[in-house]
């Protein structure tokens, strides 16, 4: 009875063993090649037939669109950086402004980006714990940018925004304004905060002060 169960516990554990290193490196591949195959199918539905490589070779060649989109973006971000495209591009955004419905989305999508995709943005930078949804119970949070204008008036002084995700899809979540002091810095990157809330806790970083401790050569005196 000894050695069934032990070969039974063996195929058990290799098998989850298997699981943990295929399932990840599998997942990244199918995404990355469901995101490649979008990005072709929709610039070939644009493309001219005689761009295509699709029409030349009876193979699929994958990563055409992708080029592409890449080159068609860089090019379109140099036209606009001349006085030319930016006359065009602010004709644009007055034709959409006297949009009804259409305004509003596309003056909130270009905040968003604006704000993401600036080099001066500090959004996302900070990972800490905060007092949510009541006290004494502490969540994970990103911080965002500090108040202004009414919202600066209306909180305390000091206060910054700070995002609260919900798990596993942080894309979704609450705006908050708090004083400073009463949030709770962490030792570890944007990447590792979100990781932490996609896991639900399952994946959690190591504590960059001991590791800071044991780089320097100190040692640990807690």
């Amino acid at each position: 009875m000894a050695a069934p169960f032990r070969l039974r516990e063996h195929f058990r554990t290799y098998f989850i063993a298997g699981i943990l290193v295929t399932g990840p490196i599998a997942l990244t591949l199918y995404l990355a090649w469901s995101f490649v195959r979008g990005v072709d199918s929709a610039v070939s539905a644009v493309l001219p037939a005689e761009y295509n490589p699709a029409t030349y070779l009876p193979f699929y060649v994958p990563g055409v669109g992708l080029v592409v989109l890449v080159v068609g973006l860089t090019m379109i971000g140099a036209l606009t950086a001349g006085y030319l495209g930016r006359v065009l591009v602010r004709i644009s955004e007055r034709i959409l402004e006297r949009m009804p419905v259409v305004r509003g989305l596309y003056s909130a999508t270009k905040q968003i980006f604006e704000t993401v995709l600036s080099k001066q943005s500090t959004m996302f930078r900070e990972v800490v714990l905060v007092e949510w949804p009541r006290r004494d119970m502490w969540t994970v949070a990103f911080v965002t940018v500090a108040p202004e204008g009414q919202l600066k008036e209306l909180n305390p002084p000091d206060s910054i925004g700070v995002y609260v995700p919900t798990t596993p899809n942080p894309t979704s979540g609450y705006l908050i304004y708090v004083p400073r002091k009463d949030v709770r810095p962490l030792a570890m990157t944007v990447e590792e905060g979100i990781k932490l809330v996609v896991s639900g806790g399952i994946v959690t970083p190591p504590d960059r002060r001991k590791l800071a401790v044991v780089a320097s050569g100190q040692p640990d005196r807690k």
